[in-house]
């Protein structure tokens, strides 16, 4: 897990080429709105993208972390089934859904299952490297999502060159990333780790939540604001052995900024830390790859504080052998 979080700028260098030079068939009918399906690993980069493009494209998007898909899907939708592994069993249901009302489907995978029905159907299908773990290739299944939509004219290709620099932003700023992460990871260690971020960051907050739950073995909470305002601030009532995550970035809508400062000084009163980290970028894409990269370090930091191995996900592995039975 290591090298895999290690060379997260070169697999984005390579997902750029991947992109580049995927081909993908037109559209029969035009398209009133995306739904991208995955889970997990492959799933994350879909709620990623979606804040991305958020204030850009012009049609609706859903992303299905389910079997199936919403009513509105037909020869209009744009389908985008991610798995990284080709099996994923909720993913090829979703597929296979689109697949019966006509949707213009596109693949991303590594193979397996997927690559065969795509295959056999005609369908869309960009593959990208396999015989890594789904959550370590996000790099990959983010930078795809965009070049797919980039293909049907849904945005435009100014997202290349943000990602471009987030690599040299990245390769940068690499020793500096480790060292802040390994000093975040000491702070979350033996306590609930609660992650905040605000609207726009929500994909990222989620990663790290998945990044802590499988590499570090850890139970995570998270929210966003303004919507934790409403709700889960009434909640800290109890002092316990909290960490708070702030993810921090200079987009951030400014009275959402004004929130932070206020929830700060609520939650103080509870927790036994507050650790802000800020992003770095001139976009917002940039700021999101350098979050992503930052918090995946903390997370494999967090393994090792806890001896435990990043890498492995028995219980996974336990509930698919189970429902195969």
């Amino acid at each position: 897990m290591e090298k895999l979080i290690a060379d997260f700028s070169q697999q984005l260098k390579a997902a750029v080429e991947i992109g580049r030079k995927a081909e993908l068939t037109p559209q029969h009918y035009d398209i009133r709105n995306v739904v991208i399906a995955g889970l997990g690993g492959s799933g994350i980069g879909g709620t990623i993208v979606n804040e991305l493009v958020f204030g850009k494209i012009k049609v609706p998007i859903t992303v299905v972390k389910n079997y199936q898909l919403p009513e509105f899907v037909n020869e209009h939708t744009l389908l985008i089934t991610c798995s990284y592994s080709g099996n994923t069993e909720e993913t090829i249901h979703a597929m296979e859904d689109g697949m019966n009302r006509m949707a213009k489907i596109v693949c991303i995978t590594s193979g397996g299952s997927m690559e065969r029905l795509a295959k056999k159907a005609g369908l869309d299908c960009i593959l990208i490297p396999a015989g890594m773990p789904p959550r370590s290739c996000v790099g990959y299944s983010l930078i795809q999502l965009l070049y797919v939509l980039f293909h049907y004219r849904m945005i435009d290709l100014g997202f290349e060159e943000g990602v471009k620099a987030a690599i040299k932003l990245l390769d940068k700023n690499e020793n500096r990333i480790q060292k802040e992460a390994k000093k975040i990871a000491k702070k979350l260690n033996k306590k609930l780790p609660i992650i905040y971020a605000c609207a726009g960051f929500e994909g990222v907050a989620i990663r790290f939540r998945q990044q802590l739950n499988e590499n570090a073995k850890v139970l995570v909470s998270h929210n966003v604001i303004p919507e934790m305002n409403h709700n889960e601030l009434v909640g800290w009532t109890e002092k316990g052995k909290y960490a708070v995550i702030i993810l921090r970035n200079e987009l951030d809508y400014e009275r959402n900024k004004m929130r932070i400062a206020i929830n700060k000084e609520v939650i103080s009163k509870y927790a036994k830390s507050i650790i802000e980290i800020n992003s770095k970028g001139d976009s917002l894409i940039e700021n999101t790859i350098y979050l992503i990269h930052l918090t995946d370090w903390v997370s494999f930091y967090l393994a090792e504080l806890r001896k435990v191995d990043a890498v492995e996900v028995k219980v996974i592995d336990y509930l698919k052998g189970e429902l195969g039975k």
